[in-house]
This record gives structure tokens, C-alpha cells and sequence, in this order.
């Protein structure tokens, strides 16, 4: 590949200017270093100008078929790296665009007509993002199914489920997992939302007003796939609110999988001891030689600080934007492009490690033992033998003061011990407070024990099945 930074005199609007453009301005104004990306995108829009214009009768077959032609040509030496991108030709669009000239002469110059770069960009933008966000949503749907597995096989692994970070009530890994899964559902489904809304063809607005040629914007928008053309010329080339709308459903699933990422991190501790990762996804230390680190989780737990800042950077530069293009829109492209690279690399890390955590199921169980999980279960022991809640709420408390003491758990505690709190405690109370017992007590709808874990991966592969 090879680039040019020279002055190019034959600029696509150098006619008003009397003289060139200052060197840095000329690097500081263009966009090529980055938007060249939109190539493949600019070459499909294109090939459907210039088809609907030979429809219309605006251009000639002969020329349409040297255009499509050329451009194909082109697109074949980006692929190969070899075509000569110029700073000096400011973006992707005037670089292709003056390559199509030189390969095919005056032809390449009536391709423009009838449309604007503001137009143009914004339709690249939108295919760019159209096949980005198929691209997360596959790999978004690859974890979730990685979860779903994951889930069905510790179905009945018992863990203590937690509230500020302290044991709370036991429950199944499984459940825990599938909890993961949900964020992640609702997620997808605001990516698939968004790429909805997203998917409208901006290509015929032109500058801001449209154009005086008779062009037919539903056929252009028909030839990229989409669903329709956008109705207003002015909103067309103006707003980036789809960008930004795939910015913010991107930081909050990089905050689900932050979240993923935390408690990944704190479960491979040794202080946990719950799971273990494979060591393909972790590293070393150059000084401790035992450390076995979870940098995956600890990246994808970093990055997402970098998304959420893209997301602000996005909603910053359109906050004072007075309609229709603005030259702050080149803005738009940089925090949108590491968006979806950061996002899709998160999502593939994740994709390929989940299904390969190995679950430490004695540790966990042992963990579940500790800090009374089970004293809800008495309190509701005791309720369903007629004592109130809230009296039932103060028992369960003296009860736990006395494991404490005594340095037990509640279910080691003598039944003469327990009877003298309440005389409605009877020898069948140790069933409740059991881990075993507690989870499958659980077993509602949307419930931890390990038949509804089953029930809710069945439910879950269906979903999946069913997502667009």
C-alpha cells in the first residue's frame, strides 16, 4: 500500500480557491488515515448510484458499465493493497473516486452526480455499522450459547449467591450463569433495535436539499438492502443519532460483560478458589512465578471504560451541531470504528473462553456453608408454622448469634437449642437447612433450583433459536 501527501491540484472543489491548501491543514482536514475502511461500503453505494442513474436516464448504459467496471477494479487493488491512497485527496470517497477517473476517464467523472459526499458518508456509515453490528451479534450469540451450556452442565452446582459482596441464600451455578445470559439477551435485542432503525438509505439527499435530477431513491435504498429511504433530506445528512445509539447499547453491554469480567476475576482468586480459567486465556508474572493471572476478564473489564468514553465523545460532538452537515461530523468515525473493533474483540474473548471454565464445585459448596446462607430458609420455616415474619426474622437472629458463639453452622446447632428459641421448631427443620434443601425450594418459575436451571436452558437454546 502506498500513500501520498502531496498536493493534488484537480480537488474535488479547488475551483473557488485561489490558492492550495496549507500542507498541515491539508493532513489535519483529512479523514483517509482512518475512513478508508468505509471502501468496500463506498464501492457497493457506488455501483447502486450509478445503476439507478442509468435507470433514470441521467447516465448512459455505456458509462454505468465502465463505472461498475472500474469500480470493481478498484476494490480488487484495495484488497490487495495496492492502491495509492493520497491524504491530499481528504477521504475515501474522493480517493476512489479520482482512481475511477484515471482508470477510466471522464466516465468516472459523472458518477457523482446527483449526490454529495454528505450523502455518501452517511450511507457508508450506515452499511459499515449494518454489517458491524451482525458481526457483535454473532458473537454476542456465541457466548450466550457458551453460557447456555455452561449452565445445563452446573445445573445443580451449589454456590452462595450474594448481596453486597456478603452470603446471602445458597444457589445453583447454573442459575448464576443463566442470570449473565439474560443481560447479554437484552442486549442483543437492543443491537438488533438499533440496526432496525439504523438501516434507512440517506443516498439521494445530497447536500442537505436533495437534487434537481429525477433520481429514484427506493430503488438505491432496494439495491444496498434496506428497508427504505430516510424521509427527510435535511435529518439525512445531519444526524449521526444511529451511531450513537449503537455507542450506548455497546457501553452497556461492555458494562454487562465488566460485571462478567468482576466477578471472573474474583472467583480465580485464591482467596474464592470457585472456578479455574484455561491457561491459553491467562498469563505469568516475570517476578512471581505462581501467579496465574485472569488478564481476559481484566481487559474486557478495562475496555469497557473506553467504549463508555466513545459513547460520551459521540453525544458531545452532536450536542451543538445546527442542521445539516458540519465538518465536526469527520468526528463521528474514529470513536465509532473502536466502538465495534473493542466491542467484537471483547465478545470473541469471551465466546471462546466461557465454555471452558472449570467449575470448582467442592469449594464452592464449602463456601455456601459459610456465613449462615441458610437462615432465610428457617425464617420461612417458620412462618409456614404459623409464626410471623417479623418474629419469625428476630428468632433466626438469636439462632445465628448462637452458631456464631459456637463457631457452627445453623444446621449443627442441637434441636433442644433451636426449641428453646421456638417451641414451633420441630425435628424436621434440618431439612431446610440443608444447601440442597435450600436451592430446591427454589423451584418456581424463574427460581435457582437445579429442575428450573434445566427448564431455563431448554427455554434459553429456544430463544436463541427464535432471535433474528
Amino acid at each position: 500500500m502506498t500513500e501520498t501527501i502531496e498536493h493534488v491540484p484537480h480537488s474535488a472543489w479547488g475551483g473557488r480557491f485561489s490558492e492550495t491548501t496549507d500542507a498541515f491543514v491539508q493532513r489535519f482536514t483529512a479523514s483517509v488515515d482512518f475512513d478508508r475502511r468505509l471502501a468496500d461500503h463506498d464501492i457497493d453505494g457506488s455501483i447502486a448510484h450509478a445503476r439507478m442513474l442509468a435507470k433514470v436516464g441521467v447516465l448512459s448504459s455505456t458509462d454505468c458499465e465502465a463505472i461498475i467496471a472500474g469500480l470493481e477494479a478498484i476494490r480488487t487493488e484495495i484488497a490487495r493493497g495496492e492502491f495509492p491512497w493520497s491524504v491530499a485527496l481528504e477521504d475515501v470517497h474522493m480517493n476512489i473516486e479520482v482512481r475511477l477517473t484515471e482508470r477510466i476517464g471522464p466516465a468516472g467523472k459523472r458518477l457523482h452526480t446527483g449526490r454529495s459526499r454528505n450523502d455518501q458518508v452517511a450511507t457508508d456509515i450506515r452499511l459499515y455499522l449494518r454489517a458491524a453490528i451482525d458481526a457483535c451479534c454473532s458473537e454476542l450469540r456465541r457466548l450466550q450459547q457458551g453460557l447456555i451450556d455452561l449452565a445445563e452442565r452446573e445445573a445443580a452446582t451449589i454456590m452462595p449467591g450474594f448481596t453486597h459482596l456478603q452470603t446471602a441464600q445458597p444457589v445453583t451455578l447454573g442459575h448464576h450463569l443463566l442470570a449473565w445470559f439474560e443481560m447479554l439477551h437484552r442486549d442483543y435485542g437492543r443491537l438488533r433495535d438499533g440496526q432496525r432503525r439504523a438501516n434507512q438509505c440517506p443516498l439521494g439527499a445530497a447536500a442537505l436539499a436533495g437534487t434537481s435530477f429525477p433520481i429514484d431513491r427506493h430503488d438505491t435504498a432496494t439495491q444496498l438492502g434496506f428497508d427504505a429511504p430516510t424521509e427527510n433530506s435535511l435529518d439525512s445528512v445531519a444526524d449521526r443519532d444511529f451511531a450513537i445509539e449503537f455507542c450506548a447499547a455497546a457501553a452497556l453491554l461492555m458494562t454487562h460483560l465488566s460485571r462478567m469480567a468482576e466477578e471472573l476475576v474474583l472467583w480465580t482468586s485464591a482467596q474464592f478458589e470457585f472456578i479455574a480459567l484455561p491457561d491459553r486465556f491467562c498469563t505469568g508474572s516475570s517476578i512471581m512465578p505462581q501467579k496465574k493471572n485472569p488478564d481476559v476478564p481484566e481487559l474486557v473489564r478495562g475496555k469497557t471504560g473506553r467504549v463508555n468514553g466513545h459513547l460520551v465523545s459521540l453525544l458531545t460532538l452532536m450536542k451543538s451541531q445546527p442542521l445539516a452537515y458540519n465538518k465536526d461530523n469527520q468526528e463521528d468515525k474514529e470513536p465509532l470504528f473502536d466502538t465495534v473493533d473493542t466491542l467484537l474483540g471483547c465478545l470473541r474473548a469471551f465466546a471462546d473462553m466461557v465454555p471452558h471454565i472449570e467449575a470448582r464445585r467442592d469449594t464452592m459448596a464449602a463456601a455456601a456453608r459459610k456465613g449462615y446462607a441458610t437462615a432465610t430458609d428457617l425464617a420461612d420455616y417458620l412462618v409456614r408454622k404459623g409464626v410471623p415474619f417479623r418474629d419469625a426474622h428476630a428468632v433466626v437472629g438469636q439462632a445465628v448469634s448462637q452458631a456464631i458463639e459456637r463457631g457452627c453452622d445453623l444446621a449443627d446447632l442441637p434441636l433442644a437449642d433451636l426449641q428453646a428459641l421456638c417451641q414451633s421448631i420441630e425435628a424436621d427443620v434440618f431439612t431446610v437447612l440443608t444447601l440442597e434443601g435450600s436451592v430446591a425450594a427454589r423451584g418456581h418459575f424463574g427460581g435457582t433450583a437445579p429442575e428450573q436451571v434445566r427448564a431455563a436452558v431448554q427455554r434459553a437454546r429456544q430463544r436463541l433459536l427464535d432471535a433474528p
